[in-house]
């Protein structure tokens, strides 16, 4: 039988068999990483396949004899090197006697198929590991004795409350508005709440009355990112006495009042992170939103970052509070403003509250360029008593002991901190403060 014009392709392995099945002869392509064809000669067919592939040999080989041609079928080849290769086969008698066995490999759909049931099981081990979350945070929805809703933020309407809130509320959600649970006068203060959280991710708690007989709940409420839409957290607390609901009104004055000062207000971490600004710092800082400061450091925004910050917050640590600390504040945009800087720290040592205030177009004090310009003119009297240079020399002696002094006054003593905020090393600073006779305390200038 001639198939070298038909049309079909080119097979991977080709085995010459005589009507026992015995090889004589082999042809491998290039899709054969094993050459050694010659080994394979002269041995029975079925005993190169794995066991249960022999069966299938020698019923391709009596199909062929019978036929003239066998069905496909797939058995495991192993080759004289030790590889094993699926390989699809047929068989087909010659006219001039022997039988022809044609194959073809099938690696590479065996490991497409090994690579589909690796992705099949991570696909189910994925699957039962957001089954464990979901459980899980189904049990902790259902057994918290804390009221918890879910709240649709395009609608405000409810997807789901625990048992706690459906309690608290005395109805089932089942997509109810809120709103419409709500006193009138109270409505708007939740959507403000929620407007809030969803623009900065946080917002104060809020007090509400809920249910069939308006018990008062203190409500917070987060962000929640969610498919089609996000969501909003709400957890309920039950406001104990009269005093608690005065308290909360009373923070939520204190709040409004921060906000509406006209000097920039921060509090920041013990390292100088900004937990919380008022719009005023915010317009200071050319910033639009608070979100866009909140875990910055308040040097980032200072005269000479980390210098400054370093100061300021050494000498809060050591006297608790700071007054008058005059530096320098770069906009976000790029404006710079001189700004006075009043701090203190809370009794716990964690939080430090700053305010900052621009006083850009304040006059400036005159005591200490009083001071300075006494001396100064002191040196001008000296025209014509001393040469151009000697002056020169003078001025720059004087000027230099002042901002020597200041930076000392201003870092209450601290050499290293005085050595930062002046931009020298703490070596040069040591070799100035010998040459006019400082020991690192504040002293007057002297002509």
């Amino acid at each position: 039988m001639d198939i070298a014009g038909t049309n079909i392709a080119q097979p991977d392995i080709t085995l010459h068999l005589d009507l026992a099945g015995v090889i004589t002869g082999v042809a491998f392509s290039g899709a054969i990483p094993d050459k050694t064809s010659d080994a394979l000669l002269g041995q029975q067919w079925a005993d190169t396949v794995e066991d249960v592939g022999s069966d299938k040999v020698r019923r391709m080989l009596e199909d062929a004899s019978k036929s003239g041609v066998s069905a496909f079928r797939q058995v495991n080849q192993r080759f004289p090197s030790g590889l094993e290769l699926p390989i699809e086969y047929t068989a087909v008698r010659l006219g001039g006697g022997g039988i022809l066995a044609i194959g073809k490999s099938l690696q590479t759909v065996a490991d497409l198929q090994s690579r589909l049931i690796a992705a099949q099981q991570a696909m189910e081990r994925d699957y039962w590991k957001l089954r464990e979350v979901e459980t899980r945070y189904r049990l902790l929805f259902d057994a918290t004795n804390e009221a918890v809703m879910l709240i649709r933020a395009s609608n405000m309407h409810v997807v789901e409350a625990n048992p706690a809130a459906i309690r608290a509320l005395g109805f089932a959600p089942a997509d109810r508005d809120l709103l419409r649970e709500l006193m009138p006068t109270e409505r708007e203060q939740l959507t403000a709440m929620l407007g809030r959280v969803r623009d900065q991710g946080k917002a104060p708690a809020i007090l509400l009355h809920l249910g069939q007989d308006r018990e008062p709940w203190m409500v917070r409420a987060s962000m929640m990112t969610s498919q089609p839409a996000p969501l909003f957290m709400v957890q309920l607390t039950p406001v104990e006495s009269r005093q608690a609901e005065r308290q909360q009104d009373e923070t939520v004055r204190i709040e409004a009042l921060i906000d509406r000062l006209p000097d920039g207000f921060v509090v920041l971490d013990r390292d100088g992170v900004i937990l919380r600004a008022n719009p005023a710092f915010l317009d200071i800082a050319q910033v639009a939103t608070e979100r866009a400061v909140i875990g910055e450091r308040l040097g980032r925004f200072l005269g000479r970052p980390g210098a400054d910050l370093k100061v300021l917050l050494a000498n809060v640590e050591k006297h608790g509070v700071v007054r008058i600390f005059s530096t320098t504040l770069h906009g976000h945009l790029g404006t710079d403003c001189d700004v006075e800087i009043s701090a203190a720290g809370s009794d716990a040592g964690g939080h430090v509250g700053v305010i900052i205030r621009d006083v850009g177009q304040r006059l400036p004090a005159p005591a200490e360029g009083d001071r300075l310009g006494a001396v100064l003119g002191s040196l001008t009297e000296q025209i014509g008593k001393r040469s151009l240079p000697e002056l020169v020399r003078a001025t720059v002696g004087v000027v230099e002991q002042h901002y020597l002094e200041s930076a000392l006054t201003l870092t209450g003593g601290n050499r290293t901190a005085a050595s930062e905020l002046l931009g020298l090393s703490r070596q040069s600073l040591y070799t100035k403060l010998s040459k006019y006779g400082l020991d690192g305390s504040p002293q007057t200038a002297q002509d």
